[in-house]
Formats: structure tokens, sequence, C-alpha cells
């Protein structure tokens, strides 16, 4: 009884396609991911407050997981002043898209994927500037 009193309930995704599209990312670690997008929320946890982007993924097409990838209100308002303008929706999923790949490429095995992806300022420097945004 308490424990479901006290269980944080997540809310529901929102923004995911009408039709899932699986698609592929080959890692530098060797591993060849297939990955859907499921959809986005909000979070709200000790360290800050952001959304969260939730991809299903898989390293053999048997065993799907859920990946969150959780960029920080923070980070963004500090990345947003910083360069005088605001990121679009579409820019900050392709913020945390990259930043999936990135995990992919530097977790050395799928298992190391089960953890969050936390995007820090430093990271959506980089992928900015990778993208050409």
């Amino acid at each position: 009884m308490f424990r479901s009193f006290f269980s944080k309930k997540k809310a529901a995704l929102t923004g995911a396609p009408a039709t899932r599209r699986m698609k592929t990312y080959s890692a530098q670690s060797g591993y060849v991911y297939q990955y859907f997008y499921e959809g986005q929320r909000e979070f709200r946890s000790p360290p800050g407050q952001g959304t969260e982007y939730v991809f299903q993924i898989s390293a053999d097409r048997k065993n799907w997981e859920n990946a969150s990838v959780l960029v920080g209100d923070a980070a963004l308002r500090a990345w947003q002043e910083a360069h005088g303008r605001e990121l679009s929706s579409t820019e900050r999923y392709a913020i945390a898209k990259m930043a999936l790949f990135q995990a992919f490429d530097e977790r050395p095995t799928p298992a190391g994927m089960r953890g969050e992806i936390h995007v820090r300022k430093a990271d959506i420097e980089g992928i900015v500037e990778s993208l050409g945004l």
C-alpha cells in the first residue's frame, strides 16, 4: 500500500511519430544497434529538471530495452545564453539523438546502455557544432 503511495509514476510519452521506424546505427564499439524513438516527457530529479527522450534499443533484435537521454534545462539555458538564441524542439531532439549515438560509441557493450544518458552543456556545445546549427 505505501509503496504505491510513494512511488513516482512517470508521465506519458509525447511526440512519438505516428508510424514507428526502426533505424540502425553502427557504433565504434563494433556493435550494430537498432532503435526506435518512443517519445519524450519532462523529468524532475534531485540534480535538476528537463526533457527525457526515450528510445527503445537493441543490439541483437531479440532483446529490447529503453534508453533515456536526459537533456537538462540548465545545460540548455547555459548554451542558449552563451549563443543568444533558443534551440528549437527539432534541434533539441537532434541533440538527444546524437547523445544516444555517442553513448553507443563510448559504452563498450550493450549492457552499458542500461544507465541514463545525461547531456551536459559541453555535450550540447560539441553536438551543436558538429551538426552545424
